[in-house]
């Protein structure tokens, strides 16, 4: 009779403790969706799009490896000088998102020819809220931060792509410190 009064007094503060641990959890917990547009590239050539748009994901999935939020991939690209308020507003409610960004590739032109290009690139970002208000944006420039001049264009695109997600969330700290980061 004993064992089973102490089996059942343990079980008890067990049961009492977890859900004490859990009613501790805070909305800062909620793991927040980001919905990715594919990046508008700049000059507008398709044979560099797809390599392009492959390191841009490639990078921004590395990067939302070690957080806790969950990256959503629209194929559509959306104008990032124009940007309409309702279509933002609509593919975040489409995919249940909490964030969208829009991104742009720029790369340099080099040289007299049309299609001569340097390996260096401008990313530029813009984060957008659920309710499709512009919260805040940056650009990563990699020939400026990082004083690449040689690698690849892959990498390039990677490095600009992860400077321009830490920019982001740089200001999205300033702005918002009360909420968690991106």
């Amino acid at each position: 009779m004993r064992k089973f009064i102490f089996f059942t007094a343990v079980t008890t503060f067990l049961f009492i403790g977890f859900t004490s641990v859990q009613a501790q959890k805070n909305a800062d917990d909620k793991i927040k969706k980001v919905l990715y547009f594919n990046p508008e590239v700049e000059p507008d050539i398709d044979e560099i799009k797809e390599p392009t748009n492959n390191a841009f994901f490639d990078a921004v999935s590395d990067n939302f490896s070690g957080r806790r939020n969950k990256m959503l991939r629209a194929e559509v690209q959306v104008p990032f000088d124009s940007i309409d308020k309702q279509t933002i507003v609509d593919y975040c409610s489409n995919n249940d998102a909490d964030f969208a960004i829009v991104s742009k590739v720029r790369y340099f032109k080099v040289g007299f020819g049309k299609y001569v290009f340097s390996n260096q690139v401008v990313v530029s970002m813009k984060l957008f809220g659920a309710d499709g208000n512009l919260v805040t944006e940056t650009d990563h420039d990699t020939y400026r931060k990082n004083m690449r001049l040689l690698g690849s264009t892959v990498n390039s695109v990677k490095i600009g792509t992860e400077g321009a997600i830490k920019g982001i969330i740089k200001k999205l700290r300033k702005l918002k410190p009360t909420e968690s980061e991106l």
